[in-house]
C-alpha cells in the first residue's frame, strides 16, 4: 500500500507534458529580387545601374505603368550590397520569434525566384534550420512569386493551383507538410490582386479557396495564409473576411490579436489593414473539433526588428538608395497547438 500511495504521488508532482505546438507566419517581404534580369519579366528596376546603360534598358523603363517606377527602373541601383543588406533585414525580422529560430512555417509573398529563395534560407535563415523550400513560376508580369520555407518535413511535392477565373494571376502556391504527430497539413501560400485594382477579383480569389477547400475531406488539415489585399475600407464596406469565416473559414485576426492594429498603413487615407492573414478551416479554430486547432492568444503582428518601422511604427519600406527599411508590410504569426 505504501509503494501504492508513492507512485500515486509521484504521478501527481510529474511535470505536464506540454502539447506540440507549431508556429506560422506570413511575410510579405515587398520586391525580394536578385540582382539578374529574368527572361520575360518585368523586374528592369531590380538591376545595377552598372546594367542600365543602353537603350534596351531605357525601352524598358519607358513602359513602366507611372512616373515614379520609370524613375526607379532608370535610377534604382540594386546592386549586391544592395541586396546582402535587404536579406539581412528581412532576416532579422524572420528571426525575431522562436529564440531567434524563427518560425517553424514561413509563408513568403514577393519572391522572384528559388534561387533567391534558397539564398535567404541558406545564408541568412540558418538558425531557422528550413529543410524545405518551395517556390513554383506563376505568371505574375513582374515575376513575384509565393514562397514557403519550414522546419517540418515536406510530405509530398509542391503545387500551384491555377484560378480557372483568372483572377489570382499568381496562383496558390500549396506544400503539404508532415507535423510532429505525423499528420499532413496542406500548407498554402497566396498573394491575391492589388487593392488597386477590381475588388471582384478578391471575391473570386476568396471563392476558389472556398471551392479548394470544400473538395476536401472535413478532417483534412489546411491553412492559408498570405496578403490577401483586403483594406480595412473595403473590409469594412463589403464584409470581405465576414464572408470568408460565414463560409467555413477562421480568420486570424478575428481569432485574436485585439490590440493589433494592423499588418499594412496606407499614409494617404491614416488607415491600418491587415492585408495579411492566415485562414485556417473552423474545425481548426479553438472551439472546433480538429486534431490541431489555433492558439487565439498566439497570433501576433511582428515590428520590433532593426528597420522594421517609422516614426509613426508604421512599416517602413526599403529603400536601395539609403538602405532603410525592411517591407512595407509587417509580419503576422500565430501557432497551432495538438489537441490533447
Amino acid at each position: 500500500m505504501k509503494r501504492l500511495w508513492t507512485a500515486l504521488f509521484l504521478a501527481g508532482c510529474s511535470p505536464a507534458v506540454e502539447s506540440p505546438r507549431v508556429s506560422v507566419m506570413t511575410f510579405n517581404v515587398e520586391n525580394l529580387f536578385d540582382a539578374k534580369h529574368d527572361p520575360g519579366k518585368e523586374d528592369w528596376a531590380f538591376l545595377p545601374l552598372t546594367e542600365k546603360a543602353g537603350p534596351r534598358h531605357a525601352a524598358a523603363c519607358a513602359r513602366a505603368a507611372n512616373a515614379l517606377y520609370r524613375e526607379q527602373c532608370l535610377r534604382w541601383d540594386w546592386s549586391q550590397i544592395v541586396l546582402e543588406t535587404k536579406l539581412s533585414r528581412i532576416a532579422a525580422a524572420i528571426l525575431q520569434v522562436g529564440g531567434g529560430r524563427g518560425p517553424d512555417v514561413l509563408l513568403l509573398q514577393e519572391v522572384e525566384n528559388k534561387e533567391i529563395l534558397e539564398r535567404l534560407g541558406r545564408d541568412y535563415l540558418g538558425p531557422a534550420g528550413y529543410e524545405t523550400a518551395a517556390l513554383l513560376e506563376g505568371d505574375d508580369s513582374r515575376g513575384v512569386d509565393q514562397a514557403i520555407l519550414s522546419r517540418l518535413p515536406a510530405a509530398g511535392p509542391p503545387r500551384l493551383l491555377r484560378d480557372p477565373e483568372g483572377a489570382l494571376s499568381r496562383g496558390v502556391l500549396v506544400q503539404p507538410l508532415t507535423l510532429p504527430d505525423g499528420a499532413v497539413l496542406d500548407t498554402a501560400s497566396v498573394h491575391f490582386p492589388s487593392p488597386a485594382r477590381p475588388r471582384v477579383l478578391r471575391e473570386q480569389g476568396f471563392a476558389f479557396l472556398e471551392s479548394w477547400r470544400r473538395g476536401r475531406s472535413p478532417e483534412a488539415l489546411l491553412l492559408v495564409g498570405g496578403d490577401f489585399n483586403v483594406s480595412a475600407e473595403e473590409d469594412a464596406r463589403f464584409g470581405m473576411f465576414a464572408r470568408a469565416q460565414a463560409a467555413g473559414w477562421a480568420v486570424s485576426h478575428e481569432l485574436g490579436c485585439a490590440e493589433c492594429a494592423g499588418t499594412n498603413y496606407y499614409a494617404a487615407k491614416r488607415s491600418w489593414s491587415f492585408l495579411d492573414a492566415i485562414l485556417l478551416p473552423r474545425t481548426m479554430a479553438a472551439g472546433g473539433g480538429g486534431a490541431w486547432r489555433a492558439d487565439p492568444g498566439s497570433v501576433r503582428v511582428l515590428s520590433e526588428a532593426p528597420g522594421q518601422k517609422d516614426a509613426r511604427g508604421a512599416p517602413m519600406r526599403f529603400d536601395p538608395q539609403d538602405g532603410s527599411g525592411v517591407s512595407d508590410h509587417f509580419p503576422l504569426i500565430l501557432e497551432l497547438v495538438k489537441r490533447r
